[in-house]
């Protein structure tokens, strides 16, 4: 979606300003022992707090049902979609859990996730949420208008598989978005194998462009399981996983992550 108003910039900033408030709220919420159930209910009243509600509840992509949760609770090597009836099983410490918050408000959504040590993590989960915000960052600095998305990718997949030595997964990326949750472009985290894998690869950046992206990584494994009619998405190899998201609007001057203030939050959470 191409933002050509004012008016639709200060929709689509205060939607986004809605999912990061929720998640400042979570950080100082969350510790081991809750269940999905009530970090899910938490993000469900917050946004209602904000006056806003959740995007992705009853959302509906065939041949999955409509998604049961108001926020994707991903824990440990669950890459994204999980859902708050996956597990009864309270969260503890040492878990890595990704959230990943939708809102709709007045019309508009914001989309952005962000990943959680519950009470601390050993080395090799820190390291993979080090790589997975910093390789967020480093795809937005090449967000650059009148370049190719291909850019955004080859920034990302260089940082994470090259330089830190972790997978990016596969087949899974970010999207446009304002008024409807999912819309093109497709935006891939990897570099395409060939040519017609990503048919979006060389549109440009455009001022105006509002885009979610979100780097998905794994420790050692770029695919996934899945049922085909159920919504939570693993790695094959049942390796950690990450995920973070942002919010981004393309200008003349380059890009501006409308949920910035994510960068802030704490990696552990809960100690």
């Amino acid at each position: 979606m191409l933002l050509a108003s004012p008016k639709d910039i200060s929709g689509a900033t205060r939607a986004a300003e809605c999912v990061v408030k929720t998640h400042q709220r979570l950080v100082e919420w969350l510790a081991a022992g809750q269940t999905l159930a009530e970090i899910d209910t938490f993000v469900a009243d917050c946004l209602a707090d904000l006056g806003a509600r959740s995007a992705f509840i009853g959302y509906r992509s065939r041949p999955h049902p409509a998604f049961p949760s108001h926020a994707c609770l991903s824990v440990n090597d669950c890459v994204v979609h999980g859902t708050h009836d996956m597990t009864t099983e309270p969260i503890k410490d040492g878990d890595i859990v990704s959230i990943d918050i939708g809102s709709l408000l007045d019309g508009w959504i914001g989309d952005a996730a962000w990943t959680y040590a519950i009470g601390g993590a050993d080395q090799v989960a820190l390291d993979l949420m080090d790589a997975g915000r910093n390789s967020l960052r480093i795809g937005i600095d090449a967000m650059q208008p009148g370049r190719p998305l291909l850019d955004w990718a080859r920034a990302v997949h260089d940082y994470v598989e090259k330089e830190r030595g972790f997978k990016l997964i596969r087949g899974l990326g970010g999207h446009g978005y304002g008024r409807e949750l999912h819309g093109p472009p497709f935006i891939s985290n990897v570099m395409p194998r060939h040519p017609g894998e990503w048919p979006d690869a060389f549109t440009p950046f455009k001022p105006g462009l509002l885009v979610a992206v979100e780097p998905m990584l794994s420790v050692s494994s770029s695919d996934i399981s899945t049922h085909r009619k159920e919504w939570p998405i693993y790695t094959a190899d049942r390796s950690l996983s990450v995920h973070y998201e942002a919010d981004i609007m393309i200008t003349e001057e380059g890009p501006v992550n409308l949920t910035s203030e994510l960068f802030d939050l704490p990696t552990i959470v809960g100690n």
